[in-house]
């Protein structure tokens, strides 16, 4: 079933039958219409700029915008939601081996290309509702450069599948890691994989709110509407604040419905909308509260605390190449016909994307200490477009020390966010970022980009005429986002004071509400973090059911 309450006189619209929520060659086609079209506040490190943050506004949230890289991330992530949560029975790399495949379906490249021996069926679900694959089109000569690359720079190896636990090595298609020196024996090859699968892209309302998830009688979707707050219901028998009504609205008119769960509550609004609902409840930090004008109903100081995102600072070459012209009308026909060319696949992305990680012996990690979550996860990420005259590589951290905030502009709740992700607010970031360069530039210094790779347009530590202040002005200029927040409502061990949540994603000190969504991630993944999300959804969504039994 779904309801529609008027907004002025727009709607917003479902993710059916919009042609650039499907095609994947059309990603960077998405309206603004689909978006919340925040931006941060001014990031003070990073020349006191605002920055844009795209977050679906749609059915499926960010999953039916984002880029459809399909990484895990690192088997320590997982670990780490363990040591965290106090509950690593629940909260492992291994006790979530059945949650990780559940959400996934493997599926084979359009156009009946072989895959073998691009991916590790091992690894890879083939019943669940989110259809993972590989690329339309087979590898270039900037591909079979990298793959070169490895023969003659030992320190970069292949491997077979990057989405076994251990990200450290080259994906022969996307994706180059670079290792520490314990790791060197590894020599396999891989390809990077996306939730796009016969050639259609593939999010969470595609995979779970199909056709036939919308034909169930207990499902209701509304559109066109906020959730404006939680509110509380009864004190229990055990003295605990239960909240189990949800109160919504619409921003333009006066139309206001509430609804009261008999069971609880699921809060999956992301990493923003999730603490913006709470702090407008009044759940969250009593002076914060106050200084909105917002009646405090629960202490709980960490809501919008503790946001984790992955900053990247762009670098460029030259190359001795141009951009392939697509006959865009051409291209659409056969993708209507029979879900394969430029279309079928994300053609903006970068070709390759570099894993790195910083040696133990680093002085950077001796003098901040290691922020990685183990031994198998990098710390830095390099995707590179490889689209000619020019090549935009981007390095991305992603074992950030800063950590940023969202909180209430006002106590309108239909006001956006204050989001602040505090970007280079530690200087183990500016650092990190600095040698994620260095990074790039060892990798493409390598004879087997002769006669493509043509100059290095910075910017650029080792460049003896830049002084250090010019340098970092230079990469604070060129700062900005991969779209991966997590952590603002993040799970904790139910006897800590810190978090925002338990182990079973309960918002601590109520009854009748938990938190199911990227919020919930205490630290960001070593990865692009839609995967994780689903995993955690997945192994939440049993949690749930047990508890009910």
């Amino acid at each position: 079933m779904s309801y529609y309450l008027k907004q002025g006189q727009t709607w917003v619209l479902s993710n059916e039958r919009i042609l650039e929520l499907i095609v994947p060659g059309l990603h960077v086609q998405i309206p603004n219409t689909y978006d919340w079209n925040y931006t941060t506040v001014p990031q003070v490190m990073v020349n006191n700029r605002s920055i844009e943050y795209r977050r679906g506004f749609v059915l499926g949230g960010s999953s039916s915008v984002n880029t459809m890289v399909y990484t895990r991330g690192s088997r320590d992530d997982y670990d780490l939601w363990g040591r965290v949560s106090g509950d690593p029975k629940t909260w492992s790399w291994e006790a979530l081996q059945k949650w990780i495949l559940k959400s996934e379906k493997w599926t084979a490249p359009v156009g009946g290309r072989d895959p073998t021996g691009q991916y590790d069926p091992r690894y890879h679900g083939t019943d669940g509702p989110i259809r993972v694959s590989l690329t339309w089109s087979g590898p270039d000569d900037f591909d079979r450069r990298a793959s070169r690359n490895t023969e003659i720079q030992k320190e970069f190896i292949e491997k077979l599948d990057s989405n076994d636990g251990e990200p450290a090595g080259l994906c022969a298609y996307y994706t180059v890691f670079l290792l520490d020196e314990n790791l060197k024996e590894a020599s396999l090859k891989a390809w990077t994989q996306w939730t796009f699968g016969g050639g259609e892209r593939n999010s969470a309302a595609t995979g779970y709110l199909g056709s036939r998830a919308r034909g169930r009688p207990n499902l209701s979707i509304i559109l066109n509407v906020h959730v404006k707050k939680v509110l509380p219901s009864t004190q229990d028998g055990k003295r605990r604040l239960d909240i189990r009504t949800v109160e919504i609205g619409s921003k333009s008119s006066n139309v206001t419905l509430r609804v009261t769960a008999r069971k609880e509550v699921i809060l999956s609004a992301g990493a923003f909308g999730t603490p913006h609902i709470l702090l407008n409840s009044g759940i969250g930090e009593e002076s914060h509260l106050d200084s909105v004008g917002v009646k405090m109903v629960h202490r709980l100081p960490d809501v919008g605390r503790g946001m984790s995102d992955h900053v990247c600072a762009m670098v460029t070459y030259t190359l001795n190449a141009t951009t392939p012209s697509i006959d865009e009308e051409a291209a659409l026909r056969q993708w209507q016909a029979n879900r394969t060319g430029p279309l079928a696949e994300w053609r903006e992305a970068g070709r390759r994307i570099l894993w790195s990680k910083f040696p133990k012996s680093s002085p950077l990690l001796r003098q901040y200490g290691d922020p990685a979550s183990g031994p198998h996860a990098p710390h830095i990420e390099i995707p590179f477009n490889a689209a000619g005259p020019t090549m935009a590589a981007f390095a991305v951290l992603l074992t950030p020390h800063s950590r940023g905030t969202v909180k209430l502009a006002s106590s309108n709740p239909f006001d956006d966010p204050l989001i602040d992700p505090g970007y280079l607010s530690h200087p183990f970031d500016i650092q990190a970022l600095t040698e994620g360069i260095r990074i790039t530039k060892r990798w493409f210094d390598s004879p087997a980009w002769d006669g493509l790779i043509t100059g290095f347009l910075g910017p650029d530590p080792d460049n003896a005429t830049w002084s250090e202040t010019a340098f970092q002005n230079a990469l604070k200029e060129s700062v900005g986002t991969f779209l991966h927040p997590v952590g603002t409502a993040a799970m904790s061990a139910s006897s800590s004071a810190a978090g925002v949540v338990d182990h079973e994603l309960k918002v601590k000190g109520v009854h009748g509400l938990r938190v199911v969504d990227a919020s919930a991630i205490p630290y960001v993944p070593t990865a692009h973090t839609q995967a994780a999300v689903y995993v955690l959804a997945e192994r939440a969504a049993d949690i749930i059911k047990s508890s009910w039994k």
